[in-house]
């Protein structure tokens, strides 16, 4: 079973939330659609594994072992490392050399892991040293704001930062969201129309294809998920 130790919000522009959790006995659970990028520390048997995570854009079956834990840091949207695109990560991650137990390699240098209260001075050391950037024009393109940049550049910016289209991070956000209201106890029809769907077989189907259960198997707390928390739907256009 994954235990769920906590989740905390940032001050940093780039940095969505984070997270840890750690597991009572080996499983396996769904890693849902996310449109964001994250860098992960897991640390088992003495081993330490830092991840470069990319957006997914389906569910995916993964196992985990015993007695493990990991930290999450997640970005926001629009946030990426520029050695490591999010487009060349989409449903996919790259692991970082180890240097020793307690730091790793990332663009010829050596960087201390960081632990849940330093996350923010960690990714605040990646940013000036110029390896985590993020592009403004996806939170603009999200929000709906109107800029200078033709279209087609908008588009082309989106998805070299956030390895999908817009379209595509708006629904997997909005699955994501009608997922949370789910597992809190909505009924379907109130998700259905919280959420934004058309109706109820607009929802399965979306629910279906992005988080891998339908809403009436989210409601039985089915399959174990992947993180999970609270978000709304970005805006429509």
């Amino acid at each position: 079973m994954l235990i769920f130790e906590g989740d905390r919000p940032s001050d940093s522009p780039y940095v969505e939330r984070v997270w840890r959790y750690h597991s009572d006995g080996g499983g396996s659970f769904l890693s849902i659609a996310e449109c964001r990028s994250e860098l992960v520390v897991a640390r088992h048997e003495g081993r330490v594994t830092v991840t470069v995570r990319g957006p997914e854009t389906m569910p995916t079956r993964l196992s985990y072992p015993s007695d493990a834990e990991w930290l999450g840091i997640r970005l926001k949207p629009g946030a990426f490392l520029p050695s490591r695109p999010a487009r060349e990560l989409v449903n996919s991650g790259m692991s970082l050399p180890a240097a020793t137990r307690a730091s790793f390699w990332l663009d010829g240098a050596v960087w201390q892991l960081p632990d849940y209260e330093n996350a923010d001075t960690f990714v605040a050391w990646l940013v000036r040293a110029g390896l985590l950037v993020i592009d403004p024009a996806v939170p603009a393109a999200l929000r709906n704001e109107l800029t200078n940049a033709s279209l087609r550049t908008v588009q082309r910016r989106f998805l070299r930062a956030s390895g999908v289209t817009r379209s595509v991070a708006r629904q997997i956000e909005r699955a994501r969201h009608a997922t949370f209201l789910l597992r809190r106890g909505a009924s379907i029809a109130d998700a259905t129309h919280e959420a934004g769907y058309f109706d109820q077989p607009h929802l399965t189907r979306s629910l279906k294809r992005l988080i891998g259960q339908t809403p009436a198997e989210l409601l039985r707390n089915g399959s174990e998920l992947s993180y999970l928390y609270k978000t709304e739907p970005f805006a429509t256009p």
